[in-house]
């Protein structure tokens, strides 16, 4: 039970007891929250009770009342002005992942809102905050004032936590990024569903990742924490469904932030990569349905189709990027994102079928190459990367490319080619095909 303490809270009172496996009441979290976010609880109580949290758990009340006072340590924005429904989507990170660059031009240009705050990268996975500003000028630090005119004006928007939207998420993001205590489902949980409720959307798609790229690898962990998400966005009166998806290899063809802009720009334009378009569809589809612009998913796919193929995505990625004062020639001309100086291939040892890949060391070797973070300070090189060439069951030659990797400087080249080449083992036989959506929940 909760213990409720007619005394001052002491931060290290809290630690204990969630150490210990106890109960936090309500009101210790958010005393707990609340003097974290004004900076009167120092970084590292808050990442000894993160960590105590993610071994110990926390349990349904406790999981709501941290919900709740991240949500409100901030404002919660309304849009009821707007004449359209606000739709967003999040994912909970993977290897490649670079879906929301290019759904938020999609379903903007279908005519629904799109307010999206997102992230930077967390562990081994990148941010969409990191690509968006490998292009020049592009400013995801918009005032809310200024969240509003774009927002307005071309019905969408991708900027991060700011002060006024759940200023504590912010700081606990940045925290368990460079503490170990990412990949737990009610801390995930929890930051993802105070940011997306304090969007003030209608409805929430959320991307739930399984696979050695993701968070959860197992997916019965990325199930649970995919009801845990939709529960939480239900009892919040929000239209939620979670789609489980595969990440046992990265999606589409590039990691990396500049590398991986000039990929969403190829699928705006028609092209890109089977695995990548594949999902952009789906998961739009789900978004035009709850957005309520569709009667149902599988219209919603074809609208998605049809405003890609026209050319009104492109137009509104390239719209988005002016408005946030990036340079919009990247939009038809890639060329100008950051280009890494070198690059080298990783080959084959042998010949055979690509028979498994941790796509988690993947990620890492990202980073490692610059195109991460390991502690709070790091600077990201947008313009390194990872460039994918064979994919789960693809049949190899020996010495054939697997990956190139790009990269600025030597000093870490070898540790990140070698975690590239652990990454990939080659067998005598192809895997059984794995699909791309493994479930819906809550649909």
């Amino acid at each position: 039970m909760p213990v409720l303490a007619s005394t001052p809270v002491r931060v290290v009172d809290l630690i204990r007891r969630k150490r210990d496996s106890g109960e936090l009441s309500p009101e210790e979290i958010k005393f707990l929250i609340a003097g974290y976010t004004s900076g009167d609880i120092p970084d590292y109580q808050m990442a000894a009770w993160l960590m105590a949290a993610w071994i110990r758990g926390l349990n349904a009340a406790e999981l709501a009342a941290l919900t709740e006072a991240m949500l409100h340590s901030g404002r919660v924005l309304d849009w009821s002005d707007l004449p359209a429904p606000k739709v967003d989507k999040h994912s909970t990170g993977g290897v490649g992942d670079k879906t929301s660059i290019i759904l938020a031009p999609v379903v903007a240009a279908a005519g629904l809102y799109v307010p999206m705050i997102s992230g930077r990268g967390l562990g081994h996975t990148g941010g969409t905050l990191d690509k968006l500003e490998s292009i020049a000028g592009f400013n995801v630090n918009l005032s809310l004032p200024e969240f509003r005119r774009v927002l307005t004006e071309c019905k969408c928007g991708l900027i991060g936590q700011t002060q006024e939207i759940a200023p504590a998420d912010k700081k606990i993001y940045a925290l368990r990024d460079v503490t170990g205590t990412v990949d737990n489902p009610s801390l995930i949980c929890a930051s993802i569903m105070s940011k997306k409720l304090a969007e003030g959307i209608d409805a929430l798609v959320l991307d739930v990742k399984t696979g050695s790229g993701a968070f959860m690898k197992k997916t019965e962990d990325a199930e649970y924490l995919a009801g845990l998400m939709v529960e939480t966005g239900k009892r919040m009166g929000k239209k939620v469904v979670a789609l489980i998806t595969d990440m046992d290899q990265p999606l589409g063809r590039t990691a990396g932030n500049a590398m991986e802009i000039a990929e969403c720009i190829d699928v705006l334009a028609g092209a890109g990569p089977a695995d990548l378009r594949e999902l952009c569809l789906e998961l739009a589809g789900w978004m035009f349905f709850l957005g309520q612009r569709t009667p149902n998913v599988a219209d919603g796919r074809r609208l998605a189709g049809e405003v890609i193929a026209s050319g009104r995505a492109h137009d509104k990625f390239r719209e988005i990027v002016r408005l946030q004062g990036g340079d919009a020639r990247v939009v038809d001309e890639p060329k100008r994102l950051p280009q890494a100086r070198a690059k080298v291939d990783v080959t084959a040892a042998s010949a055979g079928f690509v028979a498994a890949i941790d796509c988690e060391k993947l990620g890492i070797a990202c980073g490692v190459l610059g195109g991460g973070r390991e502690k709070k300070e790091d600077k990201i090189d947008p313009a390194v990367g990872l460039e994918f060439h064979r994919r789960l069951g693809d049949r190899v030659e020996r010495g054939a490319p697997l990956a190139t990797l790009h990269y600025n400087g030597d000093a870490r080249l070898a540790e990140a080619r070698q975690l590239v080449e652990s990454s990939y083992r080659i067998g005598d036989k192809a895997p059984a095909a794995r699909p791309l959506v493994h479930k819906v929940i809550g649909g």
